[in-house]
């Protein structure tokens, strides 16, 4: 068996480039959206905008590539299915 071992003297961080974070944020903005699991109790920090709901449920948020939320629903089927009718690649965000 072969192990490998990263030390500092391995990675040559000279090397590693660095990205700004709001670039980050934005790659895949456009193209990729994420389907995230969501308690009812976390909704109010996605969704400022949403009414009250009973607390416990379990939900699914359609966020886009740079967090943004765009949708809330019950279904993780229908998150996915607003996804691809917005040209959007769905991935599952844990």
């Amino acid at each position: 068996m072969n192990e490998f071992t990263i030390t500092e003297s391995t990675v040559d961080t000279a090397a590693t480039p660095s990205i700004d974070p709001a670039e980050f944020a934005a790659l895949g903005e456009g193209h990729i959206a994420y389907v995230r699991p969501i308690r009812s109790d976390e909704v109010r920090a996605l969704f400022p905008q949403a009414p009250e709901m009973s607390p416990g449920l379990d939900l699914f948020a359609l966020l886009s590539a740079s967090g943004a939320p765009i949708m809330l629903t019950d279904s993780r089927e229908v998150a996915v299915a607003n996804a691809m009718a917005h040209s959007l690649y769905p991935v599952s965000l844990h």
